[in-house]
């Protein structure tokens, strides 16, 4: 990781709607400060209410092992709540809304 901050483009589809994501933040983050609301609850990787597609891009993850088994990880779902942008990153989230 670099010494400076990293700031890339979060898309949330089927809306298209972009958001400012900074490695910094996580993605649930990113989108919550550009007023598109992407359904959570407990914010750390457990209730698994965030759950989405990661249809392109990279991400990391804050902690070592969130709520997903390993054929979820496998198949592309993800957790925006401990998930940070790696890169430019196009999520699935139909039930996002815009605040």
């Amino acid at each position: 990781m670099s010494s400076q901050n990293e700031s890339w483009t979060l898309t949330v589809q089927p809306q298209n709607w972009l958001c400012e994501a900074s490695e910094e933040f996580s993605l649930l983050e990113a989108a919550l400060f550009d007023g598109v609301r992407i359904p959570n609850s407990c914010r750390n990787g457990t209730c698994r209410t965030c759950m989405c597609k990661l249809l392109s891009g990279k991400i990391t993850y804050q902690i070592d092992w969130p709520g997903l088994s390993l054929e979820e990880k496998q198949d592309g779902w993800i957790l925006p709540c401990v998930a940070r942008a790696g890169s430019d990153v196009v999520l699935h989230v139909p039930a996002a809304v815009k605040v």
